[in-house]
């Protein structure tokens, strides 16, 4: 399988720091001088020793995918918005972040237990 990041030079670049996650924009050049777009994330991860290491994700973006790729990308981004608004929700910025809080509790409990979504 060819890898596509042997020798292959950046057209132009972008960088996003986004706390622990990082995501690059690339642009490179086919072998047939077209280009195409890589969006990679990259999320620095620390072991117990205290030293740290990236995972990274990468997706190549050509140009025969860009109109549906930022199609779906924009409807999902609105109902995103639209649903949950453009506030942050989440333990890492919310300090009364309760987990239980989406629990289903049967109103007959003989038998059953409390059910969390992300038990289903």
């Amino acid at each position: 399988m060819e890898n596509h990041d042997d020798k292959v030079e950046d057209i132009h670049s972008k960088v996003l720091r986004a706390g622990r996650r990082t995501y690059f924009f690339d642009i490179r050049e086919t072998k047939a001088s077209d280009y195409y777009l890589t969006i990679t994330e990259s999320k620095k991860f620390t072991n117990d020793d205290g030293s740290f290491y990236y995972k990274k994700h990468k997706i190549y973006l050509y140009k025969e995918d860009f109109s549906g790729f930022k199609d779906l990308l924009s409807e999902m981004i609105d109902f995103i918005f639209k649903n949950r608004g453009q506030e942050v929700i989440s333990e890492r910025h919310q300090k009364d972040y309760n987990p239980n809080k989406n629990s289903v509790i049967s109103e007959n409990t003989q038998g059953f237990s409390d059910l969390n979504f992300e038990d289903i």
